[in-house]
């Protein structure tokens, strides 16, 4: 595994980890907030990890694993930040972390497109 899946694959379980304590903190605070960061960790830590799957990612799983994970890190930081403490993480960090999730997505979908069977460094 390299060191960019390894950091990738940290990064997504201290997302995975902080959905869950933002769940919990939910169910005892309440918070709309609260409630939609930890699932788009959760969701978003769990597609990081299934980009990582394979021995091998290459650049575009890599790429696009970095993106859910940096634009899922803006988005629900944003929101947990507002619902605890009642400030901005910055201003438009949430839209911002949308926008830098779908290009993930999108990056995940051109990744499995541009997949060539036993290509090295492609998907597999």
């Amino acid at each position: 595994m390299t060191l960019a899946s390894r950091l990738l694959l940290a990064f997504a379980g201290l997302m995975g980890a902080g959905g869950v304590a933002l769940a919990a903190a939910g169910a005892h605070m309440g918070g709309d907030n609260l409630a939609t960061a930890s699932t788009f960790l959760l969701v978003h830590a769990a597609a990081v990890t299934g980009a990582l799957a394979r021995p091998r990612p290459g650049r575009a799983l890599l790429a696009a694993a970095a993106l859910l994970a940096l634009g899922a890190a803006l988005f629900g930081g944003d929101l947990a930040l507002r619902a605890l403490a009642g400030v901005k993480l910055f201003a438009m960090a949430a839209p911002l972390g949308g926008i830098v999730m779908i290009l993930g997505w999108l990056g995940l979908a051109a990744a499995a497109a541009a997949h060539r069977e036993g290509e090295p460094g492609s998907c597999e």
